[in-house]
């Protein structure tokens, strides 16, 4: 019998080390880039034979290295499907079914290329939403959503799935990314597969690799930092790997809902919170002791009522929470928003009089932040509680309330603290900010290991987190560009992206100018277009609504530089500038079959002379070019377009595409 179980653990562990493992881009349902030759990788222990088999006839095999890792290439054909792939070693199978062979195009960048089909209810919609959730039984577009998650080194794996759009599949992906697929569809008639890969408010240093990133002096001491102290990240991640783990369906529809982090015991009047640390709120728990923490916070007040309140309803108000709560009322909860994209809705609860106490009453909230920042974001007058029939007599919540981080959130998990203990102070300290705007930390784990995944080309909808320093982001965002290009290496792969839209984003930034940055890039690196959305933004939403012009426009530039489509791709692009007597003549490229403006009225347009004085000018179209002047300027040298950060377009092409922003000069302020 001893015999017997030493070989039969002698054999499991052979297949352990012969193990054949595959990136979850190869799955079931993947798209595969046609008419070229494809990467497939993976690991099966060391020096493992390796079969591919494809449906199409396609073969291969070779040999895993030393270290378990091996990789192959398939030439494919045009696109169809489905196809059958079958990978084996000589003690395991993988089939992966139901692959089509089309066009691959990875859609990555912020919040707006993050925004989802279904928008953010209920003040972030999406345009024509509706309609097109409803009618997305599309089984040859696939859909790959990368589940969001940082790194400090490069990781070789990710979380994702590919999925089949539906209706369902649809309302949960980019916005951007769909409208951009279903137009390649509906013209191409072929498979499309999109890979997205996106996070909210991250700037272009959080995407780029640490190599490429050393090249910029003002990264190199982080950097160094990072290589220094891989030993205490390490030990976070052990001490992360000894915690209970609550693991979240994020593709359901209201993946926060319900979740119970100690709820009965904390919300409780009696509950002890008493070495509980303090925080002043309002305010956003990273500018506390908490740091950049995603997870679930519950915080604690006791409030003392009036005795006239006694038996009387009360509303609760907080002003904005980031992201979710639920919040309760000596132990009975009152009110809740358990969906995302809550993080700028002031809450508003009713407290039934049955539930009020005389003298000392308990507050209990239980917030949850699954990205950026988190906690009470409103302002002090917008926190207080008051009975329902007198809203001017009020007690103010803002000033200290107890708190106590419950759960961390990342990679789709929560890490379970215990709430009768303060978990959260025992943490190893890391001297590293450990979030998603730390450079390089998304390229480590949501593109690094997408390469060498053979694609078509890029779609890129950032920008809104560099606003604040448009000079740097002038250099970066080439660069960015040119480190996706070499880790790939695919040569100079199309690369196409969105100019911010306009936004209030208050007098000390200047969006324009990194608007300015962006068109440089397309001016500069070659295979690259620009989007301009100057005629879909929102004064005061920093998420536009029309996500159908962002990817249908995207698609225009696609369609027209890589699918042979004879069409107007571009918007007009200040090209130069001509001084007759008091006026400038200003020449434009892409401008199709002539300028055009709403209503036959120009606008946005200022002027100045030697004295770098701007007034306001006239501006009129004249064939395809624009004559711009001013009474106050009999002199001009230089002419400036929607050089702020809400001015909508006025100028356009014949093909409906809007100018971009745009200045003569390169005057120094």
């Amino acid at each position: 019998m001893r015999k017997l179980i030493l070989l039969l653990t002698f054999l499991y562990a052979i297949s352990m080390v012969q193990a054949l493992e595959l990136p979850s881009l190869f799955a079931d349902n993947m798209v595969l880039q046609q008419h070229t030759t494809v990467t497939f990788w993976g690991t099966a222990g060391t020096h493992a034979t390796i079969h591919i088999q494809t449906g199409w006839g396609e073969t291969y095999t070779g040999k895993s290295d030393e270290t378990g890792q091996w990789q192959a290439r398939l030439n494919t054909p045009e696109a169809g499907g489905p196809w059958l792939i079958t990978i084996q070693t000589d003690h395991k199978k993988i089939e992966l079914k139901n692959v089509l062979i089309g066009e691959v195009w990875l859609c990555s960048g912020q919040s707006n290329m993050a925004m989802p089909l279904e928008g953010w209810p209920p003040d972030e919609p999406v345009l024509y939403a509706e309609e097109n959730i409803r009618n997305a039984n599309y089984p040859n577009i696939r859909f790959f959503t990368v589940r969001q998650s940082i790194a400090a080194f490069p990781k070789e794996q990710c979380n994702g799935s590919w999925l089949a759009c539906t209706p369902e599949t649809a309302s949960k992906f980019s916005a951007t990314a769909f409208f951009f697929g279903k137009k390649l569809y509906n013209e191409l008639n072929i498979p499309i597969g999109l890979i997205h890969s996106s996070w909210g408010g991250t700037p272009v240093e959080s995407w780029m690799s640490q190599e490429k990133l050393y090249q910029f002096e003002e990264f190199q001491a982080l950097i160094d930092n990072l290589a220094n102290n891989r030993s205490e990240i390490e030990k976070l991640h052990e001490w992360f790997a000894k915690l209970p783990v609550m693991e979240i369906n994020i593709d359901r529809d209201k993946p926060f809902q319900s979740l119970d982090f100690g709820d009965k015991q904390v919300s409780a009047a009696l509950f002890d919170d008493s070495n509980w640390p303090v925080m002043q709120v309002p305010t956003p728990w990273e500018e506390s002791s908490v740091g950049n923490f995603n997870g679930a916070v519950w915080f604690r007040k006791k409030v003392s009522i009036p005795d006239q309140w006694h038996g009387k309803e009360l509303m609760l108000e907080t002003g904005p929470i980031d992201d979710m709560d639920i919040t309760y009322w000596n132990g009975q909860k009152i009110g809740s928003v358990e969906q995302e994209g809550a993080w700028n809705i002031a809450r508003k609860y009713t407290v039934s009089a049955d539930m009020v106490k005389q003298n000392e009453n308990v507050i209990a909230i239980r917030i949850i932040d699954n990205r950026g920042a988190g906690g009470f974001t409103g302002k002090s007058s917008q926190m207080k509680v008051y009975p329902k029939s007198d809203p001017e007599n009020t007690i103010s919540l803002s000033g200290k309330w107890k708190y106590l981080p419950v759960a961390e959130y990342k990679d789709d998990q929560f890490y379970i603290y215990n709430v009768n203990e303060n978990v959260f102070l025992n943490r190893p300290d890391v001297s590293v900010d450990l979030s998603p705007v730390t450079p390089s930390f998304l390229y480590n784990a949501m593109i690094h290991p997408l390469i060498p995944y053979t694609l078509k080309g890029v779609i890129w909808y950032q920008g809104e987190s560099n606003t604040g320093n448009p000079e740097q982001y002038e250099y970066l965002f080439p660069a960015m560009i040119a480190d996706w290009r070499t880790k790939w290496d695919m040569g100079k792969f199309p690369f196409y992206f969105v100019q911010i839209a306009p936004f209030d984003y208050g007098h000390e930034i200047e969006s324009y100018r990194l608007r300015e940055a962006q068109l440089k890039t397309m001016e500069k690196v070659d295979n690259t277009g620009m989007v301009v959305t100057l005629d879909t933004g929102n004064p005061d939403n920093i998420h536009p609504a029309n996500k159908k012009y962002v990817g249908d426009r995207l698609a225009r530039w696609a369609l027209a530089k890589n699918y042979g489509h004879e069409i107007i791709y571009s918007g007009p692009v200040y090209n130069g500038m001509e001084v007759k007597e008091n006026s400038i003549m200003l020449s434009f490229k892409y401008t199709g079959t002539g300028l055009s403006t709403p209503d036959d009225r120009l606008q946005h347009f200022i002027i100045a002379g030697q004295d770098k004085k701007f007034y306001s000018a006239r501006a009129k179209i004249k064939g395809d070019r624009v004559i711009v002047s001013a009474p106050k300027v009999k002199d001009p040298v230089a002419v400036r377009y929607l050089w702020d950060n809400t001015s909508g377009a006025s100028l356009f092409n014949n093909a409906g595409l809007p100018a971009s922003s745009f200045r003569t000069d390169n005057w120094k302020e």
